[in-house]
């Protein structure tokens, strides 16, 4: 059996959820000259974030015009400058722009916009037009670009469902809903596994593979002790296991996880802030915890949603709708604002918000500056944002 055919083997006996062991991860290591460095951070918003609810432009007054139910009052704005600013329950990410540490390119989105969940989230994970289906995600081609071979940590995710984005056609990545497991319960006590000799061969293969969450493991006891808190969240506690995982030098180039519930149709006020406070204080712990590990440079987060909200509100929420901002924190970022505010008086046949920059060419921005890559080769032939970094 060749090298490949039994990475393969492996990845499907695990369903994805997968990490060599350690002799192995050490060979590919040395295969593929994996180094410790940069790493990209993504939290996808779903649900469609509502944008203008988040970085507001509240001396705008079609902004009130439009929204006379959900705008947020002008006085709760926080950090307001160039006549835009945070909504009241994002203090920690006005706090890091404050530090010259948060980037925040306004206006995200592409033409031909879809305003399907699962669509919207498809061409966003894939990177594709908005007529174009593709299997891989932009994530997991860049893997199998990056890396000279199989490496299959080198991406990870951690939620209690995969993404799109890092499917590639090498298992490269993996998922994770916690880092509690038990490699054990593979295997049994016995060690027999069956009466079949090539059943008990591809589950053996599959036991091997599972015993590389010992890898993980390593990296997560390897970090320094705990100085920062989090909050008792589900994105908190993924990504305080993130935090860990990097500080114990796990050597991967991206991680993934999500927070849900941004679908605001009715009860916005309320649900919106309950959604950007569970945003905020994730965020915030985990980026105090990677500027005191001295990591912050390396350590580039990416925050985004697959389309904004509709500009006019519906008397209790908002529809769905296109463009909304993205915020870029840490990995020497320019702590600035690119793009102009949301336009209100211009809108698509729709009424919504015109795009102003495309989501892929800041996908080519990211690859281009963190590892040196070419997004061409991954089908990106979009111009880099210039500014972020």
């Amino acid at each position: 059996m060749n090298r490949r055919n039994f990475f393969k083997i492996t990845a499907t006996c695990t369903g994805g959820l997968m990490v060599l062991p350690d002799f192995l991860y050490k060979y590919a290591v040395q295969q593929n000259g994996f180094k410790p460095g940069n790493c990209l951070v993504f939290v996808q918003l779903l649900g469609g974030n509502d944008g203008l609810n988040t970085f507001i432009p509240y001396k705008n007054e079609l902004y009130y015009k439009y929204r006379p139910v959900v705008a947020i009052n002008k006085k709760e704005v926080i950090s307001g400058s160039n006549e835009i600013g945070f909504h009241p329950a994002l203090r920690g990410f006005a706090d890091i722009q404050q530090q010259g540490n948060l980037t925040v390119i306004q206006n995200v989105g592409y033409p031909e916009p879809n305003r399907s969940h699962f669509r919207s989230q498809e061409i966003w994970e894939t990177a594709s037009s908005s007529n174009e289906f593709l299997s891989h995600g932009w994530l997991g081609r860049f893997l199998d670009q990056h890396y000279k071979d199989h490496h299959p940590v080198g991406g990870v995710n951690i939620d209690n469902i995969d993404t799109l984005a890092l499917k590639g056609e090498e298992p490269n990545s993996l998922t994770m809903n916690n880092l509690n497991f038990n490699t054990k319960e593979v295997v049994g006590s016995s060690g027999k596994l069956s009466e079949n000799p090539q059943l008990d061969f591809v589950r053996r293969i599959a036991a091997s593979a599972i015993d590389g969450y010992e890898e993980l493991d390593r990296a997560y006891k390897k970090a320094p002790p705990q100085e920062v808190s989090y909050p008792q969240s589900k994105l908190a506690k993924n990504l305080e296991w993130i935090a860990r995982l990097i500080k114990g030098d796990l050597n991967t180039s991206v991680y993934y996880t999500s927070l849900n519930g941004f679908d605001t149709h009715s009860r916005q006020l309320s649900e919106h802030t309950s959604r950007l406070s569970d945003l905020n204080d994730a965020v915030y712990a985990f980026y105090k915890d990677i500027k005191v590990a001295g990591k912050l440079d390396e350590v580039t987060i990416v925050v985004f949603s697959e389309f904004g909200r509709r500009v006019q509100d519906n008397g209790s929420g908002t529809d769905h709708g296109t463009a909304a901002p993205m915020f870029v924190i840490g990995g020497r970022n320019k702590g600035t604002k690119i793009g102009n505010n949301p336009n209100l008086t211009n809108f698509d046949s729709n009424g919504d918000l015109v795009h102003e920059t495309d989501f892929r060419s800041v996908y080519a921005s990211l690859l281009q500056d963190k590892f040196s890559f070419n997004p061409k080769l991954i089908g990106i032939s979009n111009t880099p944002v210039t500014g972020i970094f």
